[in-house]
């Protein structure tokens, strides 16, 4: 793992104006971004097309390629790799999806296996997307917990630093968030039986 401080004066480096910053940081991050992607990725079914190392260069280019994006520090930009990785993700299913056509809707993942999963049955990552934009649209703040920790497997610790909260109110919004995303799922899971 690398040294947090290394990272932070790279990211400083790329927000000064050197360009060249984030093509050192790439070798520093690549192995927690891609334990990061490997968690989401074996949440699903087995037998997928999509990569840990696509994943990862992928949302390095998302990152790399927003050249008006400043990142602030370690966690900053492991916040907005999170959201990078979230998108490939929910776009691939997409593309899944469309390309099955009447077949499954997409990728099957878990939030959590005591908050969202049943014995017989996993939610899809669509289904899961669909009721994160929902939470959104209630309260921000649980949305971008759920981010940071499901798709960016932040700690309690580092969601609260790039929240700029408190680690007991991440645990509390996790436990809110989680309950309304198990909801949300079943509700859209009823209607579509």
């Amino acid at each position: 793992m690398a040294d947090p401080s290394e990272i932070t004066a790279l990211l400083a480096a790329h927000r000064e104006g050197d360009p060249a910053a984030l093509d050192r940081l790439f070798p520093l991050v690549y192995g927690d971004l891609r334990k990061r992607a490997h968690r989401q990725l074996t949440r699903g079914r087995p037998g997928d097309t999509l990569s840990t190392t696509a994943v990862v260069h992928e949302a390095y280019l998302k990152l790399t390629d927003s050249s008006h994006q400043t990142y602030q520090d370690r966690v900053h930009f492991f916040a907005v790799a999170s959201q990078a990785m979230r998108q490939i993700l929910v776009d691939y299913a997409r593309r899944n999806a469309a390309a099955k056509r009447g077949g499954p809707a997409a990728q099957l993942v878990e939030l959590d296996a005591d908050a969202l999963a049943s014995p017989d049955r996993g939610d899809d990552l669509l289904a899961l997307d669909e009721a994160l934009i929902q939470l959104e649209s209630v309260d921000r703040r649980l949305a971008r917990t759920v981010e940071l920790r499901f798709f960016g497997g932040l700690s309690v610790e580092e969601t609260a630093e790039a929240l700029g909260v408190s680690p007991r109110t991440v645990k509390r919004d996790w436990r809110t968030a989680r309950a309304f995303l198990f909801h949300a799922v079943q509700e859209r899971g009823q209607a579509g039986s």
